[in-house]
């Protein structure tokens, strides 16, 4: 099995931006020492819990601070932005580390309307142009466009990635023939369904042959099942906190006892752990082998939103000893 990580810059209670920013290279470093195959960056703004707003300016200085592993983002909200800026930004990064950049896209709008109209410079932009941006984002990649070009000319190319958590993102990727990420950790529920499709509907492109997935999922593994469960605490409260709209920076497990006391609030915790995977190696390892035979995939990003980056590191080092 390969092993993956996405990583959301999340700020900790108590800490800054730059803080988290300086852990996400540590935690890159890492994973490449652990055999981890890909390290991912996420786009979220106008949140004061996530510090990762600019994936290709993150990428660049992370694949300077590695030296192996691919780098690459989870994902550019490609319906904000131009197709041939995007080709440009990671045509530049891919001549500066060939063969190490995965260029992964993602429709979401990134936030509220006033957040998309200030990343757009108040153009109200469709969310349908989406399979049309791809279509241009692939011509400018692969030098197609008999018109404009995108620069530089790079030997090899980067990796295109779409991420999806329905089905019909599954199609858009397969119609398009780019690779594709299911965000279990976002949507448990619909994952097979969305990955039978891609398979099923998959058109060969120019940037890839076959089909071509991974499954990202929350995962706190840890030497006991106690400890884990613990440390997992953080994780839920910082969930119920983006589902509520509330403060976003983790909270520490004292403050996650703290917040969650509603019955609501336990039961939402209880549902949301069908996104994440919480216990010891062994367990950890199980589940991840019978997801992986669900989902007919060798690949899993692992994403761990914990307050403690001790804990965080522990638990991705635990996980590569079990799996890698």
């Amino acid at each position: 099995m390969k092993l993956s990580v996405l990583d959301q810059s999340v700020i900790a209670a108590g800490e800054t931006g730059a803080d988290a920013l300086r852990k996400t290279v540590k935690l890159a470093q890492a994973a490449e020492k652990m055999g981890y195959n890909r390290f991912w960056t996420a786009e979220h703004h106008n949140t004061n819990g996530m510090a990762g707003s600019s994936p290709e300016i993150l990428i660049s200085h992370l694949a300077s601070q590695t030296t192996s592993i691919r780098v690459g983002s989870g994902g550019v909200l490609l319906p904000q932005y131009s197709p041939y800026k995007i080709a440009e930004n990671f045509k530049v990064l891919e001549a500066l580390f060939p063969d190490r950049i995965d260029l992964g896209i993602g429709r979401s709008p990134g936030g509220s309307a006033h957040t998309r109209l200030a990343l757009t410079d108040g153009v109200r932009k469709s969310l349908n142009e989406f399979p049309r941006q791809v279509r241009d984002l692939q011509r400018y990649l692969t030098d197609k466009d008999q018109t404009v070009q995108a620069y530089p000319t790079t030997k090899s190319l980067p990796e295109m990635w779409m991420l999806g958590i329905t089905h019909r993102g599954a199609r858009v990727a397969a119609e398009n023939g780019a690779a594709f990420t299911y965000g279990h950790f976002i949507n448990p529920y619909n994952g097979q369904r969305a990955l039978e499709q891609y398979r099923r509907d998959f058109q060969p492109s120019s940037l890839l042959a076959r089909p071509k997935v991974n499954v990202c999922i929350f995962v706190v593994c840890a030497s006991s099942k106690e400890k884990a469960e613990e440390i997992a605490l953080s994780q839920d409260a910082w969930l119920l906190a983006v589902e509520k709209g509330g403060d976003t920076r983790i909270p520490t497990i004292e403050e996650a006892k703290r917040r969650i006391v509603t019955q609501v609030d336990k039961e939402r915790v209880r549902d949301n752990r069908k996104r994440m995977i919480v216990g010891t190696p062994q367990e950890v390892k199980d589940k991840l082998f019978a997801l992986s035979e669900a989902y007919q995939t060798e690949e899993f990003m692992v994403i761990a939103n914990v307050h403690s980056f001790e804990n965080k590191v522990e638990s991705y080092a635990r996980l590569a000893e079990a799996l890698l």
